[in-house]
C-alpha cells in the first residue's frame, strides 16, 4: 500500500518507521511530477526539497510549531503531509490548491508569499509573538540561498540576530534562485567544505597555540582572529555567526541519516541558529535537473521527454519587447539592460548573449536595481529595467524617490502587466498602472499589440525622462509589423473608430476587445467610437474631450485596477474640461485581490471581454435587460461573489 495515501497529516507521518521515509519521498515526486506534467507549476524547486520538508514535520508539531516558506513556491510537499493530498489535482486551477502557501487554506501555512525575500522577518514576528503570548511553540523558516540576494532577509537577520531569541533558520542552498545565482553572497555560500576538515584544522590550529610557550594576552587575540579569518576563507558561517546566529553545516539535504540527527539537535538549541542544508534542484526527474530554470515555473509538459506539452502559436509580447530592445541596442551604445534574477522570465537572454557586458542582473534585489539604475543614468547612459509588474511594486520607493524626483531617463519595461492566471493573487499585474501615474515626470504608456510595442519600445529610448512600458503575459496578437520602429508623440491617443452615442476608451491588451465590442453596438444601431489611449500618463485629453463631448456615454476599459487606474484618469481629464453632460462607465479589477485562473476565464469574470464590454454598454444605454447572470460576468459586488474570493482564494 501507498505510504503517502496513508498520511492525512503530520501525526500520521510520525507513525512511519524511519526506514520507509525514503521511499514516501519517491512517492511524493511520482504525485509532484505527475500532477505538474498536467496542469503546470513549480517543478524543480519542489522537486529539491522532498526530504527537508519530510524531516521537518516529522520532528515538529506542526501547527501549533511554526513553518514559514520563504516564497513558499516550494511547499508542495508540505501541502501532500497536510490534508490536501486528494485536493493535489487542483494545483493552481481556478477554485483549486493555491500554487503557494495560503493561511485560508490551511492552518498549517503559517504566512502567505509569492515574493522571494520576506520569510525571515515574517518567521521572526512569528518568534516575537511567540514571547509576547509567552507560548512555548519553535518557529523554522525555510529560506533559499537565491532568497540571500535580497536585503529584506539580510535585515530580517540582523534584527533576529541582534535579540537573540530560539529561532531556527534552514538555508536551502541549491545555488539557484529562478536564474544561476549572481552576486558575492552567492559566492561566499558556495565557499563550503566539510565539516571534518574545519573541525582538524581547528584542532590543529589550537595544537599549535598550545605548543607556544608564554604567549601574551595580545598575541592569543591576534591568533584568534587569524583562526576566525581562515574560517572565513572556507567556511560559509563566518557571516551569520556575526550577525549572532550559531551556524551548522553544510549538511547534505537528501539523507536522512545526516537530516534527522542535524534537524533534531539544532531544534533543542536555544537562541538563533541557522543550518545550512544542500540540496538538488529537481532532483528525482533527470529534465528538471537538466534545466532546472524552465523547470522552476513551467507550463504542462510531456512527462516521457520533458517537452512543453503544446508550442505556443505566435511568439510572446515579452519576445517581441526583448527583441526590439536588443535592435535598438545595436544602434545605441548607451543602452544597458538590468534584471531581477529573471533573465530568461523577462526573455533577456538574448541581450546577454549579444551585449554579455550591457546587462546586469543584480540577484533577487528590486530596489537595488532601480535606484543602480538611476545611478548609470546621472552619467549619459540609457539604462533599461526588466520586471514583471508584481515585482517592481518591490521598488516603489526607488522608482518614486531615486529616479523620478530627479526625472532621469530610466527606462521601466514591466512585463506580465495585468492577469497572469495561475499564480494567482500575489503576481497578477494589477497596479503598476496606478502606482505609477502618480509619480510626477513619469510616462506611462501600454500598446495595444505588438506593433505597436516596437514602436513604444522606440520612443521609451528616445525620450528624455523616466517612463514605463507594460505589456502582458502570453502570445501576441499576430498583426502585421512595420519594418522600422518609429518613436511615437508623447501623450497622443488613436482614435479607432468614431461614433456618436458611445465612446470606449480603453488601455493595452483591452483595445482590440473593446473594437470587438463596438463593431457589435454598431451593427445594432449604437454608433460606438473607440479610443486606443497608448497613455495613461500623460494622457490624451484633447482627444478624450473632443471625443466626449459628441457622445452620450463613456466607457473606460483597462487591466488593471478601477482605483486609481486609467478609469481614474479618464474621469479626471473629464473633470478638468467640465465635461458633465455624460454618462460613464469604468470597466476594470476591482478592489480585492483577484484569485487564480486562465486568463481567459478571469478576464470573463471581470467582464474585460469583447462579450463582457458589449453587455457593459448594452445595460449602460438601457437598450437591453440585464440579467443576474450578466451582471456577474461584467463584475458584480463582493455580495455576489462567492464565500473567500474578498482574499482571492
Amino acid at each position: 500500500m501507498s505510504i503517502l495515501k496513508t498520511i492525512q497529516s503530520p501525526a500520521d507521518l510520525k507513525r512511519v518507521l524511519p526506514s520507509q521515509l525514503p521511499e514516501l519521498c519517491e512517492e511524493i515526486r511520482e504525485q509532484i511530477i505527475g500532477t505538474v506534467s498536467s496542469v503546470g507549476g513549480h517543478l524543480a524547486s519542489n522537486l529539491g526539497v522532498v526530504e527537508l520538508t519530510v524531516a521537518l514535520h516529522y520532528l515538529l508539531k506542526t501547527p501549533a510549531d511554526k513553518i514559514v516558506w520563504d516564497t513558499s513556491n516550494q511547499a508542495y510537499t508540505h501541502k501532500l503531509l497536510t490534508g490536501r493530498r486528494e485536493q493535489f489535482h487542483t494545483l493552481r486551477q481556478y477554485g483549486g490548491l493555491s500554487g503557494f502557501c495560503k493561511r485560508e487554506e490551511s492552518e498549517y501555512d503559517s504566512f502567505n508569499a509569492g515574493h522571494a525575500g520576506t520569510g525571515v522577518s515574517a518567521a521572526f514576528g512569528l518568534v516575537e509573538a511567540r514571547e509576547q503570548l509567552k507560548q512555548k511553540n519553535k518557529v523554522v523558516c525555510v529560506v533559499g540561498d537565491g532568497a540571500m540576494t535580497a536585503g529584506m532577509t539580510l535585515e530580517g537577520l540582523h534584527h533576529a540576530g541582534g535579540l537573540g531569541k530560539d529561532f531556527l533558520v534552514v538555508l536551502n542552498d541549491n545555488q539557484m534562485s529562478i536564474s544561476k545565482n549572481v552576486g558575492a553572497i552567492s559566492a561566499y555560500l558556495s565557499r563550503t567544505i566539510s565539516g571534518e576538515f574545519y573541525g582538524k584544522m581547528r584542532e590543529e590550529t589550537g595544537q599549535l597555540l598550545r605548543k607556544i610557550p608564554h604567549i601574551g594576552e595580545d598575541m592569543q587575540k591576534l591568533a584568534r582572529r587569524a583562526e576566525e579569518l581562515a574560517k572565513g576563507a572556507i567556511l560559509p558561517g563566518l557571516l551569520f555567526e556575526e550577525l549572532g546566529f550559531q551556524y551548522y553545516g553544510p549538511i547534505d539535504g537528501h539523507n536522512f541519516e545526516h537530516l534527522l540527527p542535524t534537524l533534531e539537535n539544532v531544534l533543542k538549541m536555544k537562541g538563533p541558529v541557522l543550518l545550512h542544508v544542500i540540496t538538488k534542484k529537481g532532483l528525482g526527474y533527470e529534465p528538471a535537473i537538466n534545466n532546472p530554470v524552465w523547470f522552476h515555473a513551467c507550463p504542462p509538459f510531456v512527462r516521457e521527454t520533458g517537452a512543453p506539452a503544446k508550442k505556443a502559436a505566435r511568439p510572446s509580447y515579452t519576445q517581441f519587447a526583448m527583441d526590439s530592445l536588443v535592435k535598438l541596442a545595436r544602434e545605441d551604445q548607451r543602452i544597458v539592460a538590468i534584471t531581477a534574477a529573471m533573465c530568461e522570465g523577462t526573455g533577456l537572454t538574448g541581450f546577454e548573449k549579444e551585449f554579455p557586458d550591457r546587462l546586469y542582473d543584480v540577484g533577487i534585489a528590486e530596489q537595488h536595481a532601480v535606484t543602480f539604475a538611476a545611478g548609470l543614468a546621472t552619467q549619459g547612459l540609457k539604462p533599461v529595467v526588466v520586471m514583471y509588474s508584481t515585482f517592481l511594486q518591490r521598488a516603489y520607493d526607488q522608482v518614486v524617490h531615486d529616479v523620478a524626483t530627479q526625472n532621469l531617463p530610466v527606462v521601466f519595461c514591466i512585463d506580465r502587466g495585468g492577469l497572469v492566471a495561475e499564480d494567482g493573487t500575489t503576481h497578477h499585474g494589477a497596479f503598476d498602472y496606478a502606482y505609477l501615474r502618480h509619480a510626477p515626470n513619469m510616462v506611462v504608456m501600454a500598446p495595444k499589440d505588438e506593433n505597436e510595442l516596437q514602436h513604444m519600445m522606440k520612443t521609451c529610448i528616445q525620450h528624455d525622462g523616466p517612463v514605463s512600458i507594460r505589456y502582458p503575459r502570453g502570445v501576441s496578437l499576430g498583426v502585421s509589423m512595420d519594418a522600422v520602429p518609429a518613436a511615437l508623440p508623447i501623450g497622443k491617443g488613436e482614435l479607432m473608430k468614431d461614433g456618436s452615442d458611445v465612446a470606449i476608451m480603453a488601455i493595452g491588451v483591452s483595445v482590440w476587445q473593446a473594437m470587438q465590442a463596438a463593431e457589435r453596438l454598431t451593427k445594432e444601431g449604437i454608433s460606438t467610437a473607440v479610443v486606443n489611449a497608448r497613455f495613461v500618463k500623460p494622457i490624451d485629453q484633447d482627444l478624450i474631450v473632443d471625443v466626449a463631448k459628441r457622445v452620450r456615454y463613456v466607457v473606460t476599459v483597462e487591466e488593471g485596477c478601477k482605483m486609481g487606474g486609467f478609469g481614474s484618469a479618464v474621469l479626471e481629464a473629464l473633470s478638468d474640461a467640465r465635461i458633465t453632460d455624460v454618462t460613464t462607465k469604468m470597466l476594470g479589477l476591482p478592489d480585492w485581490y483577484i484569485e487564480q485562473g486562465p486568463q481567459d476565464l478571469l478576464r470573463e469574470r471581470y467582464g474585460l471581454t469583447a462579450e463582457g464590454i458589449y453587455q457593459s454598454v448594452k445595460e449602460l444605454v438601457g437598450k437591453a435587460p440585464v440579467t443576474k447572470q450578466d451582471r456577474f460576468a461584467v463584475g458584480a459586488s463582493l455580495d455576489h461573489l462567492p464565500h473567500g474570493d474578498e482574499q482571492g482564494s
